[in-house]
């Protein structure tokens, strides 16, 4: 396993050891004790998986207070362009944003912290997404930043997104609470 630093330091991908052969391939998604041998001490609490056709937009999702959550992200079938925005006020990386491509072929994962809204977009046919949480889901500490959000600025490809009701009523990024301060 392989821990690849980004832009933000707290976001961070990472790429499993993959064994291929004329079968297909192996690896393993999430070893705890590998994880803590690389510094990273989550316990995850819920696995979630969606199906999306090309062209959906997914998020920006984030929870707050004691429902906060730590994700760790992959494709099992297809590609998304995963995106974590920071949102931690005092934050020097405050409203900036990691984007990474996540397949079937490449195989990374994207980790992202506590105080990051999330969100996707399919860029394949359909994508089968899946994430481990580290808190378990709860409607009431639910929160949404809008995906086409002016001052964030994420560089999407589908021009018309495929957008849920719920996602298009979704807050701009300055009218955010002050949820989580560094």
């Amino acid at each position: 396993m392989e821990i690849i630093e980004t832009i933000i330091k707290e976001v961070k991908i990472i790429k499993p050891n993959v064994y291929k052969d004329e079968r297909g391939y192996f690896f393993e998604s999430f070893n705890k004790n590998r994880f803590h041998l690389n510094g990273i001490d989550i316990e995850f609490v819920q696995d979630n998986i969606s199906k999306s056709q090309k062209g959906t937009i997914r998020g920006l999702h984030y929870q707050v207070g004691e429902f906060a959550q730590d994700k760790l992200c992959q494709v099992i079938f297809g590609k998304v362009l995963d995106v974590a925005i920071d949102i931690r006020f005092g934050s020097p990386t405050f409203g900036k944003y990691v984007a990474i491509e996540l397949s079937d072929e490449n195989n990374l994962q994207l980790l992202i912290p506590k105080g990051f809204a999330h969100g996707f977009e399919v860029l394949s046919d359909y994508a089968i997404f899946h994430y481990k949480c580290s808190n378990f889901y709860n409607k009431d500490c639910e929160r949404s930043i809008l995906f086409n959000d002016k001052d964030i600025n994420i560089k999407w490809t589908t021009p018309n997104p495929i957008i849920s009701d719920k996602d298009k009523n979704s807050i701009n990024f300055k009218n955010i609470n002050k949820d989580f301060l560094i």
